[in-house]
């Protein structure tokens, strides 16, 4: 059901000392910081040959990214993003599974502009997993 791995998303403390350490001290091509007021959350892109990278910040007080980094005050990783053909189809098969969807199950459109759905890391080995229509 699942496809490729399409981005590994880091919460960051620092978004402009975590843009620079990928676009200097690792040479990784940056993309310019995105609001997602729907998310909560400004990010950045780092392209990588078979991949990316999304350094996500708080954007606004009710960012749930804000309570990660209360946790994690250094960041760490906040994510892992796989595409799937059909969300809806695998939103439902996953759910029948017994795999909880986080909010209200309906897909909300994310940084890259596709429908995107999150489901609870307690069901998928403490991995907060994100899945974006291909």
């Amino acid at each position: 059901m699942i496809g490729r791995l399409n981005h590994v998303a880091i919460a960051v403390p620092d978004l402009a000392a975590a843009t620079a350490q990928y676009a200097g001290t690792l040479g990784a091509s940056v993309l310019p910081p995105q609001d997602e007021p729907d998310h909560g959350v400004t990010v950045v892109f780092i392209d990588l040959p078979n991949t990316k990278i999304e350094l996500l910040h708080p954007l606004g007080e009710a960012s749930p990214i804000q309570g990660f980094l209360d946790k994690n005050p250094a960041g760490g990783i906040h994510h892992i993003c796989y595409e799937v053909d059909d969300i809806l189809a695998a939103r439902d098969r996953l759910q029948a599974a017994g795999a909880r969807v986080l909010g209200t199950g309906e897909p909300k459109i994310g940084a890259h502009g596709k429908p995107v759905l999150f489901l609870h890391p307690k069901d998928f080995n403490g991995c907060l997993i994100e899945l974006e229509q291909a």
